[in-house]
């Protein structure tokens, strides 16, 4: 029997590197992510995917941001990634599952990846929050390059990453006169994985 979660992940892997080498995808690791309080109150943001394995799908963010707090209260999450340029007439995956922070390892290895002066930003930002102007942004800013001039910036407390364990993957690949091609990976609740084509 074939292992139809590896085959989901491969066919993501082959359409992510299709995107980002087709030179017409911006951003080919962008995805919306959606999240809900726990009374299903939805809200949605475009981040970047950091990296996918077969433990599931890996963006960063402060936790205690809007999708933060979500993610603490519901820790179930969706996302979407749009190549509207690839094939005939653009693809979608959609990825849904439960939420997991990720190590402290991997965060902290992740943070020591990004530019400066994003690092410097995780620390400025009390992401979510009511800023009074610009100025005072510019301002936090200012205080943290003066804070760790000359020296490496650590990772701050509470900005860290989560890895969306996916439940389902489905690949949408469109087509004229929206007669579009639907396949739809599931786990059932053993943890056994289905495939089946879905209608337009």
């Amino acid at each position: 029997m074939p292992d139809l979660y590896a085959e989901a992940l491969s066919h993501f892997a082959t359409l992510f590197e299709e995107a980002k080498a087709s030179g017409t995808e911006a951003e080919a690791d962008a995805m919306t992510v959606a999240t809900a309080t726990p009374d299903g109150r939805p809200s949605a943001r475009t981040v970047l995917l950091k990296a996918f394995d077969a433990e599931g799908f890996v963006f960063y963010t402060h936790m205690h941001s809007q999708k933060g707090r979500e993610l603490h209260d519901n820790p179930r999450a969706a996302l979407l990634f749009l190549w509207r340029s690839l094939r005939e007439a653009g693809i979608q995956v959609r990825v849904e599952g439960h939420v997991v922070p990720v190590s402290d390892a991997e965060a902290d290895a992740y943070f020591a990846s990004r530019p400066r002066q994003s690092q410097l930003g995780a620390w400025a930002s009390i992401q979510s929050e009511t800023l009074a102007s610009r100025q005072a942004f510019e301002a936090r800013m200012a205080e943290v390059e003066a804070e760790f001039a000359g020296r490496d910036v650590p990772r701050p407390v509470g900005w860290s990453g989560y890895r969306v364990v996916p439940e389902s993957i489905e690949f949408w690949y469109g087509a004229q006169f929206r007669l579009h091609e639907r396949w739809r990976y599931e786990r059932d609740a053993a943890g056994a994985w289905s495939k089946r084509m879905l209608y337009p």
